[in-house]
C-alpha cells in the first residue's frame, strides 16, 4: 500500500477514533487541567477499545499493528482537543524498544500491561548539559557483581509521576576501549534511591514535566534491555517513533485550532459577510490546510519506512514529518488565534492555551536547527560545523 492512500481499515479506526475523542473533546481536558488531575477516563476507554496498544504484538494483548496505526490514534485525538501525550512516550517509545529488542521476561513484564493501559512507562533520556547532543549523557552504569549501579540526573521527563518504570538512557563503559556506549534500562520508580521532583512549567498539561535524580541506585542484571553493545540501535528504534508520533501531535493540534477557526470564519459577520469571504482570512487558512496536508503525508510515509523495518530511511522520514508539522503546527495556531481577534484569547474557545503548547513541536524532542542540521549532514552530504 503506498503510505500516501489509507486503506478502509484505517479510515475505519480514524473515524471510531475521533468519534472517541469528540465525546470528550476540549472541554474534558481544559476541566481536567483546572483540577489538576491526569485524563484516566479517557485513557482507560482508549485502553478497552484497544488503542493504546494498536502497535504492539498481539501475542502481549496488542493490536497486532505499527506506528502507523498509533499515529491515527494520537493525530484523531488531537483533532478533537484531547490528545494524550503518554501515547508518544509508553507505547510507542517504550514499548517499541521492548517489543524489538526486550528480553522474553521483559515483554511478558510489560507489554500486556502498556497494551491494556494497566501500565505506563515514561522515558528519560534528556539531561541538563547534554541538550540535544546525546553523545554527552552522562547518566552512566558499572557493573558491581551481577547487578547495575545506575547514576545521572534527568530533566523534562513527562509522566514520572504516574509511571509504573522509566526507561533510562544511560551508558556503559565498553571493556575493550574504554569509552563509554549507550544503553536502556528499565527503572522502576520505586526503586530505593530513585528519585524526582516536578518542574515548574508555564504550559498548564495534565501530563507534569520532572528532574530525576539517582546516585548508584542498584538495578538487576535483567534491568538492561537487549544487546549491551547495541545500544544506540536500540535507541534509535524508539526515537523514529517519537519523532512520527510528536508530528501526529503536532497535526492533530493544529486541525483542532484550524477547525475552530474555520467555523468562526464562516459565521462571524463584521459587514455584510461572513469574514471567511475576505482573501485575508481565507488564503492564510487555506495555506495553513496545505502544510498541514503535506506534513501529514511525510508522517505517514516515516511511518510506513518504520514499520516496513527500513530504520535507516525511516530516520531521515521522520526527521522530516516531525519538521514539517512542527512548523505547520506553529502558523496554524498562530492564524487561528488571529482569525478570532480577541475570542481568540479567551477561554471559551480554548485556542489562546495552544500557542505555548504549539511552539513545544518545534523544540521537543529535537529542536528545529537540529533536525536542519541532521538533513544538511545526512541527506544533502555537507560538512558538520561541530
Amino acid at each position: 500500500m503506498s503510505p500516501a492512500l489509507e486503506s478502509e481499515e484505517h479510515k475505519a479506526l480514524r473515524a471510531a477514533v475521533s468519534a472517541l475523542g469528540n465525546r470528550y473533546g476540549r472541554d474534558y481536558i481544559a476541566t481536567i487541567n483546572k483540577e489538576n488531575r491526569h485524563p484516566d477516563e479517557l485513557w482507560s476507554e482508549a485502553a478497552k477499545l484497544g488503542y493504546l496498544g494498536v502497535n504492539l504484538p498481539e501475542v502481549y494483548g496488542g493490536g497486532g499493528g505499527g506506528i502507523t496505526e498509533l499515529s491515527i490514534v494520537l493525530e484523531e485525538l488531537g483533532t478533537a482537543g484531547c490528545p494524550l501525550l503518554m501515547l508518544i512516550v509508553s507505547p510507542a517509545i517504550c514499548g517499541t524498544v521492548i517489543a524489538r529488542f526486550g528480553t522474553d521476561a521483559q515483554k511478558q513484564s510489560w507489554l500486556p500491561g502498556l497494551a491494556d493501559g494497566s501500565r505506563l512507562m515514561a522515558f528519560g533520556i534528556t539531561e541538563p548539559d547534554a541538550g540535544s547532543n546525546s553523545h554527552r549523557i552522562t547518566t552512566t552504569a558499572r557493573r558491581d557483581g551481577v547487578d547495575w549501579l545506575l547514576t545521572g540526573r534527568k530533566v523534562f521527563i513527562s509522566g514520572v509521576d504516574r509511571a509504573d518504570a522509566v526507561l533510562i538512557v544511560g551508558r556503559t563503559e565498553d571493556a575493550r576501549t574504554g569509552t563509554l556506549k549507550p544503553c536502556l534500562f528499565i527503572v522502576p520508580t520505586d526503586t530505593p534511591g530513585f528519585a524526582y521532583r516536578q518542574i515548574d512549567m508555564e504550559l498548564r498539561a495534565a501530563e507534569k514535566q520532572f528532574e530525576l535524580t539517582f546516585d548508584d541506585i542498584r538495578l538487576p542484571a535483567d534491568a538492561l534491555v537487549g544487546d549491551e553493545n547495541a545500544g544506540l540501535l536500540q535507541l534509535f528504534a524508539g526515537l523514529n517513533p517519537e519523532r512520527v508520533m510528536t508530528a501526529a501531535f503536532a497535526i492533530g493540534m493544529a486541525r483542532y485550532a484550524l477547525g475552530k477557526a474555520v467555523e468562526y470564519a464562516r459565521d462571524r459577520t463584521v459587514w455584510r459577510q461572513p469574514i471567511g469571504a475576505h482573501q485575508a482570512i481565507a488564503h492564510p487558512l487555506a495555506q495553513s490546510h496545505i502544510e498541514l496536508e503535506l506534513a501529514r503525508l511525510m508522517m505517514q510515509k516515516a511511518a510506513h519506512l518504520y514499520d516496513a523495518g527500513d530504520d535507516a530511511a525511516a530516520g531521515e522520514a521522520a526527521n522530516m514529518a516531525k519538521y514539517a508539522a512542527g512548523e505547520a503546527c506553529v502558523r496554524a495556531v498562530d492564524q487561528a488565534v488571529h482569525t478570532l481577534g480577541g475570542n481568540g484569547l479567551t477561554a471559551e474557545f480554548g485556542l489562546a492555551s495552544l500557542i505555548t503548547a504549539a511552539r513545544v513541536s518545534r523544540i521537543a524532542p529535537v529542536s528545529r536547527e537540529m533536525i536542519l542540521n541532521y538533513v544538511s549532514h545526512q541527506t544533502l552530504g555537507l560538512p558538520k560545523s561541530y
